[in-house]
């Protein structure tokens, strides 16, 4: 039994008030046809659109409608606080968790674009989903409310979720990378600094990386300046 032959007999009820409503009427109404009832859904809504409109006319009671209130993931005081005087928001890089950026690239670049608003954390998460886009924009929007109180709750949240390491360049990749045979000293360091730029969980200072460096200079390069020892990968080039 669908739904339009369960509330048959209640809407007989609702437009005739009792159970002596003449017979005519409620024969004539019982033979009133479904012309949606091979598909139920359909069907069901015929009957529940049937329903709001006898209440609507007989009784001026209107069906509840849902609506939908979006809350911040952060306190709602946060939006309350103001900007730094003359501030200006800027236009910030969009992360949308779909390219090759990194978390730790976005976070950082967006802590410099800032600015002055970056000296407290309820500036930052309150501005921080201006920097979103696409998937990344409907993560933060389906946070709960109040789950992010900190700056470093806000980062902690989005590294979980987005950060998978496959970004990230291990040493390996350091010292696996070579001078090709048509590439001059300075065009290899730069791509070596390329790669050291991925490495965000390696501290490594100026000396060991010019030494990982050398070690990948063309053999006839690293026999004329063997004797030579650099700083720096600048010292180097």
């Amino acid at each position: 039994m669908n739904l339009g032959q369960q509330i048959g007999g209640q809407m007989v009820n609702l437009m005739f008030h009792g159970d002596r409503a003449p017979q005519r009427h409620v024969e004539a109404y019982q033979q009133v046809p479904d012309p949606l009832s091979p598909h139920r859904q359909d069907a069901d809504a015929y009957w529940a659109d049937k329903i709001a409109e006898v209440m609507r006319d007989q009784f001026g009671i209107k069906p509840k409608v849902n609506t939908y209130s979006y809350r911040t993931p952060y306190p709602p005081a946060y939006d309350l606080i103001p900007l730094p005087n003359r501030y200006k928001v800027p236009d910030f890089t969009k992360f949308s968790g779909q390219d090759d950026t990194s978390t730790m690239e976005h976070v950082n670049r967006f802590i410099i674009q800032c600015g002055e608003a970056a000296n407290r954390d309820e500036l930052m998460v309150r501005l921080f989903s201006s920097s979103l886009s696409g998937s990344a924009f409907t993560w933060f929007t389906s946070l709960p409310p109040n789950l992010v109180i900190t700056w470093a709750d806000l980062e902690k949240q989005l590294h979980k979720y987005f950060f998978f390491g496959v970004h990230e360049n291990k040493i390996t990749d350091l010292v696996r990378l070579k001078q090709r045979n048509d590439e001059s000293v300075e065009s290899f360091v730069q791509r070596l600094r390329e790669v050291k730029n991925k490495c965000y969980s390696l501290v490594l200072d100026d000396r060991p990386l010019a030494d990982l460096a050398f070690q990948g200079l063309l053999p006839h390069i690293k026999d004329k300046y063997a004797s030579q020892e650099f700083e720096s990968l600048s010292h180097l080039v």
